[in-house]
């Protein structure tokens, strides 16, 4: 099964801002940034499954791409609990470094840890291919883009932030 990973557009928020779970709207710059998107769509959509996170951010985006969309709570980005929608610099320093030496399986307070979010998205991804989809458009956040790449590529959680992605990237990816 084919897999098209797709990260949503730029969100209108300022940098360095938690934002996880918080659902924030895109930026002015939707309809520039979608084009490229748009020109790496199927042309027939038939034999393709569109899935997409129910954060506006990428609700958004998926139904500029077909009207035909299974929204999925397993694909919204990871919870950062209290943190959400605070400045970086203002979360509480022993908690965050805590956190950064090990993300993975560390929690923020109130929210969840990498390996949380990576349970639930690689359990949405054995259902699709249960389903026998021939081919997934998967729109979503970085965090769980990079769960689903670490996945089928058997690379650890604790690097899959090798993988740099910008707003709106494109991954491609094959699920056997």
């Amino acid at each position: 099964m084919e897999i098209i990973l797709i990260r949503h557009t730029t969100p209108d928020i300022a940098k360095g801002i938690c934002y996880g779970q918080s659902d924030i709207n895109i930026r002015d710059s939707f309809l520039e940034e979608i084009k490229p998107i748009l020109k790496e769509m199927p042309v027939n959509n038939e034999n393709v499954t569109f899935y997409s996170s129910p954060l506006k951010r990428c609700a958004i985006l998926a139904k500029e791409l077909t009207t035909k969309i299974t929204f999925d709570n397993r694909l919204k980005e990871l919870n950062f609990g209290d943190w959400e929608l605070k400045k970086w610099d203002e979360i509480n320093r022993v908690d965050l470094d805590i956190w950064m030496n090990d993300f993975v399986n560390v929690p923020t307070k109130n929210g969840e840890s990498y390996i949380d979010l990576h349970q639930r998205t690689t359990s949405f991804l054995k259902e699709v291919k249960q389903n026998k989809t021939k081919k997934a458009i998967i729109v979503t956040h970085a965090g769980v883009i990079r769960s689903i790449w670490s996945y089928i590529n058997n690379i650890p959680l604790e690097k899959s932030f090798d993988l740099k992605l910008a707003y709106g990237a494109i991954i491609k990816l094959n699920l056997v």
